[in-house]
């Protein structure tokens, strides 16, 4: 499956670029850099000094796919474990 707008929330999202531009916490919008780890309710975002770990749940997402769009995602949609959001087959409420 290619990697598309619609498609990015059951994508792999380590490796992406990524900017934080919404969360219940101030000090959390404005983080930016690569993804480099996830885990069931946090994003691992690594800048230019340091890896901020953000929580899916309360912040809105700007990735910036490989082939030049930026995507806009609620995090609540990116709550689950990684190998069960991005799974193809059985019964996933990601499918």
């Amino acid at each position: 499956m290619p990697l598309t707008p619609e498609t990015l929330p059951r994508h792999e999202l380590v490796g992406l670029d990524v900017e934080v531009v919404a969360a219940s916490s101030v000090d959390a919008v404005g983080i930016s850099g690569r993804v480099v780890g996830e885990t069931t309710r946090t994003l691992a975002v690594e800048g230019e000094h340091r890896v901020w770990h953000v929580p899916k749940d309360t912040a809105t997402f700007a990735f910036a796919l490989p082939d030049g769009p930026t995507v806009r995602v609620d995090g609540d949609r990116l709550v689950a474990r990684p190998a069960r959001r991005t799974e193809t087959a059985g019964d996933s409420q990601w499918r």
